[in-house]
């Protein structure tokens, strides 16, 4: 499909996507949007940065825009990618004030959020256990809710949220329209789909295993002794930003004093700062105030930050296919 016109979308979202500037489709959104148009459960699979998140937005947002009183619920793994998901909708609703999007994550207040439901938002963008204690609260419920998204559901389930996700899909009414994307399809996704999607089309747009050829890959040996000074002299030959890479929470705060000691700009992403941390790490990255940014895999997932030149894996991942997330925050979209 050459262009975004041919899907026929509402006129607000048409405009919204011409103001954006999305021209042609990536093959993902061009197999994934009639698909989620004509209102089939779908199972999207593609590698990261291939613009999953347009694929499903533009089918959810069009169907609230048709049907002004249906309500769509995204579940995404992390506040980060929550944050994003968000923001894209945000994007594509430029010309659509009347829809609200409602973005709910752990680590934030409860009441502001609480606050938020009263105004009964059409989307609403959580991470499971935010969602889990806002419907046991009952902040909220989804008996107009005509659209699910499971974005990034194998990182959901690996970061142990099969239980919450059974526990709030009891919450929705069995029928609607379920899209389930996932940058890989391992086998207990497929398990997940049979559970809670109907009949849905899979959708298969390249291999999760395979790098992008944009990418030049280079693999340094050096003892473990070794490895800080090591960073210090890639990172000191090196021009753009660059995102370093460490297995734990501890590592990452070690490297990051580290090489505050030699004067280098750099900010840490883990699971165990607050949000408000998180996020000021991530903007101060992403507005190219700090050019190293150090992380765990929490940031291997989803994020889109468009500059970033270099990837560093200070420590190998447990999994094979966490280092093709990781070095795919570099070349994302060509």
């Amino acid at each position: 499909m050459e262009s975004f016109s041919h899907f026929n979308l509402h006129p607000e979202l048409a405009q919204a996507v011409t103001a954006i500037g999305f021209t042609q489709p990536t093959p993902i959104q061009a197999d994934a949007i009639p698909v989620g148009l004509s209102g089939q459960d779908l199972i999207g699979g593609a590698q990261t940065g291939s613009g999953k998140t347009v694929a499903f937005s533009i089918p959810l947002l069009q169907r609230l825009l048709l049907n002004p009183q249906a309500v769509a619920l995204i579940l995404v793994p992390t506040r980060e990618l929550a944050e994003q998901v968000s923001e894209v909708l945000k994007g594509l609703l430029k010309f659509s004030p009347q829809i609200l999007v409602a973005n709910l994550i752990g680590g934030l207040s409860m009441r502001p959020q609480v606050q938020l439901l009263t105004r009964k938002p059409q989307v609403i963008v959580a991470t499971p256990g935010r969602m889990m204690d806002h419907l046991r609260r009952k902040n909220t419920n989804f008996l107009k809710l005509e659209v699910l998204v499971l974005d990034e559901a194998d990182r959901m389930l690996d970061m142990g949220f099969a239980d919450q996700l059974n526990e709030i899909l009891r919450y929705l009414p069995a029928k609607r329209q379920t899209m389930l994307f996932s940058a890989t399809i391992p086998k207990h996704i497929i398990e997940l789909s049979k559970k809670y999607l109907s009949e849905p089309v899979r959708i298969q747009v390249a291999s999760n295993q395979e790098t992008r050829p944009q990418i030049e890959q280079q693999s340094v040996q050096v003892p473990n002794a070794r490895k800080n000074e090591t960073l210090l002299a890639q990172i000191g030959e090196r021009e753009g930003s660059i995102l370093v890479f460490a297995r734990t929470q501890i590592r990452t705060t070690r490297i990051t004093k580290y090489l505050k000691e030699y004067g280098f700009n750099v900010a840490t992403i883990h699971g165990g700062r607050t949000q408000a941390q998180r996020k000021e790490a991530l903007d101060r990255f992403r507005a190219g105030s700090v050019r190293v940014l150090i992380a765990t895999d929490i940031a291997a997932r989803g994020l889109d930050i468009s500059h970033v030149a270099h990837v560093i894996n200070y420590d190998l991942p447990q999994d094979p296919a966490d280092y093709v997330h990781r070095i795919g925050r570099t070349a994302r979209a060509g």
